[in-house]
């Protein structure tokens, strides 16, 4: 016997960003579907799903990030929980959609006696049922092995060269360490139609130190040019103001920042608002609370290339045409 059968996408969220949920499923022209969250008193979890998903191409989206109501570990638990939830409603395929990966930092043992976190994280995912996972910027390119599946890595760059596009003649782009050279050269390339150069900030971390780091020296002319400081994350903000500090120092007319994950954790904010930064440019990655939200801020959605990506894994295209094959380095 023969029957065709047909496709159905499904797409679920957790609760740290439901917003970016909803902007990617108008995208898609579908609904959110129900997950039916409860929370006991104790802090445990449940999920039932509203609709049948057997047999459906199951996405289930979650940005691992700590709100009010709730930390970092328990989004990643509640993504997990949920995922488990897909996987014995007999989903054909789960998908864990995570626009900001938690953990990423600790991808490797930088001293003795350290966990490699990001494996971990990796590890409860396909343990959970995931068969692939979709991240956007993640810290390192290596997390993409630690998923014993596909990775579909999307970057948020075309989204923040169009802003620079629009608003800055002849930029400087600069990396705030060496470690983001590869990423700026390639913006700064992109950006060759509108006179854009490169630079970049040598910096040290202090041996036994986190959230800590100095910098040291501007490589590259900044003078009189608007300096766009692009990076993955703004955490503490301590690079990133350390950085804008030294090129100012160097002569530079303006500076902004750029990152994919507004993460604004501990001091940020203030740190922020007293800088010489003019413009702090973040995606929709990681919701922004009001109390956050400064005049210095501002927020590019990231739904509409989430919302192809889905897409392509959907209909099993090329996620990388996507990106012209640059998404992947």
């Amino acid at each position: 016997m023969e029957k065709v059968t047909t496709k159905r996408l499904a797409l679920y969220t957790g609760r740290t960003h439901p917003e970016l949920a909803e902007e990617v499923a108008s995208h898609l022209n579908l609904e959110v579907g129900h997950d039916n969250l409860v929370q006991f008193a104790n802090g445990e979890m449940r999920c039932r799903f509203g609709e049948s998903i057997r047999g459906s191409d199951v996405f289930i989206m979650q940005s691992h990030y700590g709100l009010d109501h709730m930390s970092v570990n328990d989004s990643i638990m509640e993504h997990l929980i949920m995922i488990d939830a897909a996987y014995r409603a007999s989903a054909k395929r789960i998908t864990a959609v995570c626009p900001f990966y938690g953990y990423a930092r600790q991808d490797r043992k930088s001293e003795g006696r350290e966990p490699i976190t990001a494996r971990l994280v990796a590890d409860m995912f396909l343990a959970a049922g995931a068969k692939r996972m979709i991240s956007i910027d993640l810290h390192s390119g290596q997390i993409q092995g630690f998923f014993e599946g596909p990775v579909d890595h999307l970057t948020a760059m075309p989204v923040l060269e169009d802003y620079i596009r629009a608003n800055a003649s002849e930029p400087v782009i600069v990396s705030p360490d060496a470690g983001r050279i590869k990423v700026a050269q390639r913006m700064a390339q992109h950006l060759d139609d509108c006179g854009a150069d490169l630079a970049f900030i040598y910096k040290r971390r202090p041996k036994g130190t986190a959230n800590v780091a100095e910098a040291a020296e501007v490589l590259g002319d900044v003078a009189g040019r608007t300096c766009v400081l692009t990076d993955d994350m703004i955490d503490t903000a301590g690079t990133i103001c350390a950085a804008a500090d030294l090129l100012i120092e160097r002569g530079a007319k303006e500076v902004w920042a750029m990152a994919t994950h507004g993460v604004l954790s501990g001091p940020a904010i203030d740190r922020l608002k007293n800088s010489p930064l003019t413009r702090i440019v973040l995606t929709n990655t990681l919701p922004l609370p009001s109390e956050k939200q400064i005049d210095k801020i501002e927020v590019l959605s990231i739904a509409p290339l989430i919302a192809e990506a889905l897409g392509a894994v959907f209909d099993d295209t090329s996620v990388s045409d996507i990106f012209d094959g640059e998404n992947l380095a």
